[in-house]
């Protein structure tokens, strides 16, 4: 099945920023979240176990994994052979956007100004992963951001928590946020950490 970017976005309120130091712990961490109902993984590429991580978090029934923290075209060319279904990165620049527009995997760049909103909308694209979420200004800054771009969705990552995240999906340009506070603990911690996210969109 094929998603869009939105599809991606409206299946969980949070997806989770998930950092895999050994390849050999991403199963049961993908099954733990999928089975408390977050489906939408995205692994970053900050580590050299990343891309074994997610040739293992796909083997999970219902997971649809993707790549975070993409920064160059090389970075993608090897999420796409290690079998991402989605790619996230920090910013936003026209080289690294281009070869992942043109591949047609839903894509959720980095945007933290105009200039970067004002960028992808050049390229044709209107979801955006609102990052620093906290360092560039916390909610205030993404309202007044989203208010001239109507048009824009987002996902706000980067320092929100499970006690912030219910003001910032309250707020209706903000489809979900990104998060890292579902992860850590035993596979049962993480699930209960999961079923306790999903209903933070109420």
């Amino acid at each position: 099945m094929s998603y869009t970017v939105r599809d991606l976005m409206l299946i969980a309120p949070v997806i989770p920023v998930i950092v895999i130091d050994d390849a050999s712990t991403a199963q049961a961490t993908a099954q733990a979240l999928v089975a408390g109902g977050i489906r939408v993984l995205e692994v970053t590429m900050r580590t050299p176990a990343a891309l074994d991580a997610m040739r293992e978090m796909k083997k999970v029934p219902g997971a649809i994994v993707g790549a975070g923290t993409v920064i160059n075209p090389d970075q993608f060319a090897q999420a796409v052979d290690a079998g991402a279904e989605f790619i996230v990165s920090p910013g936003l620049t026209e080289r690294l956007a281009r070869p992942i527009i043109d591949s047609g995997l839903p894509f959720l760049p980095g945007t933290a100004n105009a200039a970067d909103i004002m960028l992808g909308l050049d390229m044709g694209l209107t979801h955006f992963k609102f990052f620093p979420a906290m360092a560039a200004g916390g909610l205030p800054a993404l309202k007044a951001l989203a208010a001239p771009f109507n048009q824009c969705s987002f996902c706000p990552t980067g320092g929100i928590t499970e006690a912030t995240a219910p003001e910032w999906l309250a707020f209706d340009p903000v489809l979900c946020v990104g998060g890292s506070w579902v992860l850590g603990g035993t596979p049962a911690e993480i699930e209960a950490k999961a079923r306790a996210a999903m209903a933070l969109r109420g």
